[in-house]
């Protein structure tokens, strides 16, 4: 879904403090900070400071601190619209969605350190909890519509709704179980409790005809 905080650029700043010049950047002194002394204690001023920018700066990449810890979730969401765009027309709609979800939340191993922290601090800060609501709330529409789209429903019909709301439940136990479980292998929990989902809204959700 996001990309890990990556290397810093090299051109120093004052008190040879290191320039952040990227968004991925930010993110890393961002994560740095918020595992060393909390997301609430830490302001935008420490991850500018710590970045060597200025507060101005840190606005022309990120909206908010919030912002920084979901990464460039836009695009990501574009990247999970465009999976299921692509699900052929013929594999069941619940096998398109479980499909398209793990694939969604894959990663290389080297972001999945980054991954786990971002997700818990999304899933367990509180304060986090109402920018998550809204985010959810984009993912969930783009469920409904491939849902609607498949089954020739209103996006405003429950059934589609249902679907996304039901979706994003399971997703977000299989991350919960992530990362209570350092041994656990998230696409395996993400197919396991879609799987599980499917016993239940697959019968209304019939493969196409042929």
């Amino acid at each position: 879904m996001e990309s890990p905080p990556s290397g810093v650029a090299t051109r120093p700043a004052r008190g040879g403090r290191p320039r952040a010049t990227s968004r991925a950047d930010l993110e890393r002194f961002g994560f740095e900070l918020f595992a060393r002394q909390g997301f609430d204690a830490t302001t935008v001023d420490d991850i500018a400071a710590a970045a060597g920018i200025g507060r101005r700066t840190f606005f022309r990449y990120f909206a908010s601190k919030a912002d920084l810890v979901w990464g460039d979730f836009e695009q990501q969401l574009a990247g999970f619209r465009e999976l299921l765009d692509g699900a052929d027309p013929a594999v069941p709609v619940m096998a398109a969605l479980r499909s398209a979800v793990v694939e969604f939340n894959r990663f290389d191993a080297t972001v999945v350190p980054w991954h786990r922290q971002r997700m818990d601090l999304i899933l367990t800060v509180p304060t986090l909890q109402a920018d998550a609501t809204l985010r959810y709330a984009s993912w969930r529409a783009i469920v409904t519509e491939f849902v609607a789209r498949r089954l020739g429903l209103p996006v405003s019909d429950v059934l589609p709704r249902l679907f996304g709301h039901a979706l994003l439940a399971a997703a977000v136990t299989a991350y919960e179980h992530w990362l209570a479980c350092e041994d656990a292998e998230l696409s395996a929990l993400l197919d396991r409790a879609i799987r599980r989902l499917d016993d239940g809204l697959g019968a209304v959700a019939p493969p196409p005809a042929g």
